[in-house]
């Protein structure tokens, strides 16, 4: 009856005094790796200013310097420094917002100072602190164990072994890997820059992520603009020649025009909305660990969620105790000592209770006259009921275990030795078939009826556990292996736990309906209490599809087809039935978030398109694995978490398209005056298309870029397409982009005819071109003022969406007319940018043009609403009456 392996001694280590703790945090430094040297401001600039778009700028200054046009190379090289500096302070703000973002959730450790167990934070541990760890916890720094108990450590990170290392008493335990299973206490030994973690990734570096969907999609649009506006600038150069300009002035002209047309803004503004919406997401208790993460959740077809915590409220109470001698029913609120108790089979439940406390850790403390749950809450609530149960007025004095057989996802029950009695708990099916009669023959009709009794408890929504005995041979105090005990028990009865759901699922599960997103529930629970709990929120669908890991079908394509369905409940599931199911629906072809919060729902949590770990009760794995943190635990918060990432996938398509407006109106000019043969004077310059660049259109697409959700946001599917898809093109080539040209060559031509010029005729003198020039800039600044309110839509018109409801979109237009009036009436300015304010005739029709393009929107979006065939149509002009934002009507999606 020597110790096996993994056992030992649980006497008490008294640890550090708090004084002594805090003189050596003194001494030693902070418990943290040394971070590494950051990079220098200057060349991170640097870095902004040199990529490849802006190389290909330098190199155009440099030959428009070199060729005489000056005014053409400073305006390009303010192009590059306005750009490469904008996108250096968006990426401060976003590591500052990173940076405040993970302060949201500290790394706590339990020490033992003082003779008790305290949390801290992991930097202020000390050598020599003793570290209290259970199943789930991340070492936080290089420990000796001094007790371990059932003790398996994950060191994959360090090894890159898959398999988990058994660990005894004397054994290391390197800073950065995971408890698996069991529960430790160690020494610190060495702490931050000296732990073999430290070592590692003083060697490792940076490692960069591989790149995201996103990032890949917004790297195809800017191939895609970049070779078009260098093929263009390479036509008009060619063009050029053909109609007798000078090569020098050919390539300038070139050169101008592709500078023109790439797009400056794109990357910076991406990055702003999608740390706009992490933001956003992280008020709303949604921590969003990757960036690119914000636009994939909005793409999510399918939700697997747990159970406890996510789906109720982890506020477990013990409800009935069932022995052979009667059920009992608890009526009490939380872990208080107060209950209502009703039923037969008092004494021998008050026995259960005992047995199964002395097999569990965690507990039930009074903090501020209230009972909080330290520890699992699960074990809280035994805790809880033992108290209860109680004789009046006695203090009860609980035994200590000298051994502990720890709970795993194998065995699905842990055990405690108490003097020369085993105490066991664990599910029902789990322990029932391990205990025997008194006389020692197989207990029957025992384990039928308890069973029995087991489906009725869960059909009431009820988790239940089952509660053993035995007596052990030898002297108190002796240890056994683990087989040899865990056999010939006696069952004490069942304990139905009861978590109640929280308020708020039925709603959230309804909005992911609406939304488009199936929802499974996916737990290691009773299939009885997971469907109970199923019905009582909305979630189990009506086909009531209730699946037990056990009994899986083998084949996946059967069990693919059996998932791909709302409202399906799969219980009992283990770790690698979990990662198969994830698989399997991935397989077919959902973007899949899958909630967890223990060790073993890591692996689908990484497998998953959007790991969704618990912040209050995930264990450090489950966090690591993670895309997205719950602060509070709520699976409404997933809900809340989607809406903001279809939000942010729809700011992008509200930028690209107000930009690539932008881009049609200012290539007219030159396709007019290449067909004309150079005999149509050109309506803009390559200065005055900067200017619309960089001066008046960049604040509206900033403004597009952090629009907020909009109420039809989750009432459409998710988006299955690229950034730029047809209906987005057509809305640009087809529409608004010919409407602004249309307008602005109209405004410019009318100024020409106003001053009695006419096609073939010389040109004006230089005065008129300047009013006419002014005419067609001032054109394209109203109408893009229009498309900006037009673009936060692609289903509603701006008025039904309110002038108002974007604050920021308001700042930029009104920052835009200011930039017209300095472009227009400042002299030396607008004589650079070759410009003059425009004539009555031709203000009036750049006026106009405000008006044409609202209209055109207009009539687009009724036609688009009616083609998709939704009810309930207004006669103010096509729209559902309660349609805003970027949703609008029924199945019709947004940029």
């Amino acid at each position: 009856m020597n110790p096996g392996p993994g056992q030992d001694s649980l006497s008490a280590i008294a640890g550090l005094s708090a004084d002594e703790a805090a003189r050596r945090l003194k001494q030693c430094g902070a418990n943290k790796l040394p971070e590494p040297r950051p990079v220098p401001g200057w060349r991170r600039l640097l870095a902004e200013l040199t990529h490849f778009f802006a190389i290909m700028l330098w190199v155009a200054a440099v030959f428009a310097i070199i060729a005489g046009m000056p005014e053409l190379g400073i305006a390009i090289v303010a192009v590059i420094l306005v750009n490469g500096v904008f996108a250096y302070i968006q990426q401060e703000r976003a590591q500052h917002a990173a940076a405040k973002l993970r302060e949201l959730l500290p790394a706590m450790v339990s020490v033992r100072r003082d003779h008790r167990v305290i949390k801290v934070h992991s930097t202020e541990l000390v050598p020599d602190d003793v570290v209290v760890l259970v199943a789930g916890d991340r070492v936080p720094a290089d420990l000796r164990l001094a007790l371990a108990t059932g003790c398996e450590v994950d060191e994959s990170m360090l090894t890159g072994e898959s398999e988990a290392v058994a660990k005894n008493p004397g054994d290391a335990a390197f800073g950065g890997t995971f408890l698996v299973n069991g529960h430790a206490e160690g020494v610190v030994s060495v702490t931050g820059g000296q732990t073999r973690l430290a070592e590692i990734a003083s060697l490792t570096g940076k490692v960069e992520a591989p790149t995201s969907p996103l990032s890949l999609e917004l790297q195809r649009i800017v191939r895609i603009t970049a070779t078009m506006a260098l093929g263009i600038g390479a036509l008009f150069f060619v063009l050029s020649l053909v109609v007798g300009i000078s090569w020098r002035d050919a390539f300038l002209f070139a050169i101008g025009v592709a500078v023109a047309l790439v797009p400056e803004g794109l990357l910076p503004t991406v990055t702003l909305s999608l740390a706009v919406g992490a933001q956003r997401m992280a008020k709303r208790n949604a921590l969003v660990r990757n960036l690119q993460a914000v636009e994939t959740l909005g793409s999510t077809t399918f939700i697997c969620t747990d159970k406890t915590g996510t789906l109720t409220q982890n506020r477990m109470n013990v409800v009935e105790v069932w022995t052979p001698a009667g059920l009992l029913t608890i009526n009490g609120q939380g872990y208080g000592p107060e209950a209502e108790i009703t039923g037969g089979g008092l004494q021998e439940a008050r026995r259960l209770s005992v047995a199964a406390r002395a097999a569990s850790v965690g507990r039930a403390v009074l903090h501020e006259d209230r009972w909080i749950a330290e520890g699992d809450p699960m074990e809280a609530a035994i805790d809880a009921l033992a108290v209860r149960l109680a004789l009046p007025g006695e203090q009860p004095e609980w035994p200590t275990p000298s051994h502990r057989y720890a709970f795993d996802s194998r065995r699905l029950r842990e055990s405690a030795i108490v003097g020369t009695a085993l105490f066991v708990k664990g599910a029902p099916e789990s322990v029932i078939p391990l205990c025997l009669a008194p006389g020692g023959g197989a207990s029957d009709p025992g384990p039928d009826r308890a069973m029995d009794m087991v489906d009725e408890m869960a059909a009431r929504g009820l988790r239940v556990l089952a509660v053993a005995q035995r007596s052990l041979p030898g002297p108190p105090g002796a240890t056994f292996r683990l087989e040899d005990v865990e056999t010939g028990l006696t069952l004490l009865g069942l304990m139905g736990l009861h978590d109640p759901p929280r308020t708020e699922v039925k709603v959230a599960l309804q909005a992911a309906r609406d939304a488009g997103i199936k929802v499974a529930m996916v737990t290691g629970d009773h299939a009885f209490t997971a469907a109970a709990i199923a019905r009582e929120t909305g979630l189990l669908g009506p086909t009531e599809t209730v699946l037990q890991g056990p009994d899986l079908p083998g084949d996946d394509a059967v069990l693919a087809a059996l998932l791909d369905r709302d409202g399906v409940v799969v219980s009992r599931v283990t770790p690698e039935q979990k990662l198969r199911v994830a698989r399997l629906l991935q397989g077919r072809g959902h973007v899949l978030a899958m909630t967890g919060d223990g060790v073993n729902d890591g692996p689908a949590l990484q497998q998953a398109d959007i790991g969704v770990a618990m912040g209050r009760s995930g264990t450090d794995v489950a966090r690591e694995a993670a895309d997205l943190v719950l602060l509070d635990d709520d699976f409404a918060t997933i809900i809340a978490a989607v809406e903001q990432g279809r939000a942010t996938y729809a700011n992008i398509r509200r930028f690209l398209t107000y930009h690539l407006t932008d881009n049609v109106a200012e290539l007219t000019p030159f396709v007019i005056w290449a067909l004309s043969g150079g005999h149509f004077p050109l309506a803009l310059g390559v200065l005055q298309i900067l200017a619309l660049d960089i001066g008046t259109d960049l604040l509206p697409a900033l403004a597009l870029g952090s629009e907020a959700p909009s109420k039809g946001t989750l009432k459409r599917p998710p988006e299955r397409r690229h950034l730029m898809d047809r209906a987005l093109m057509f809305r640009v080539f087809g529409l608004l982009g010919p409407v602004e040209a249309l307008m602005e060559m109209t405004a410019y031509t009318v100024v020409l005819l106003g001053a009695g010029w006419r096609p073939g005729a010389e040109l004006p003198a230089s005065d008129v071109l300047m009013a006419a020039s002014g005419a067609a800039f001032t054109t394209v600044v109203l109408a893009q003022l229009a498309n900006a309110f037009a673009c936060r839509s692609a289903t509603v018109p701006p008025w039904r969406l309110g002038w108002f409801t974007n604050r920021l979109l308001l700042w930029a237009v009104l920052a835009e007319l200011g930039l017209l009036c300095v472009f227009l009436f400042l002299g030396p300015l607008a004589a650079l940018l070759g410009q003059a304010p425009p004539t009555p005739g031709g203000l009036a029709v750049a006026l106009a043009a405000v008006p044409a393009v609202l209209l055109a929107d207009w009539l687009y979006k009724i036609v688009r609403h009616r083609r998709a065939g939704s009810p309930g149509s207004s006669p103010a002009g096509g729209f559902p009456s309660g349609g805003t934002g970027a949703g609008g009507g029924a199945r019709v999606q947004s940029p």
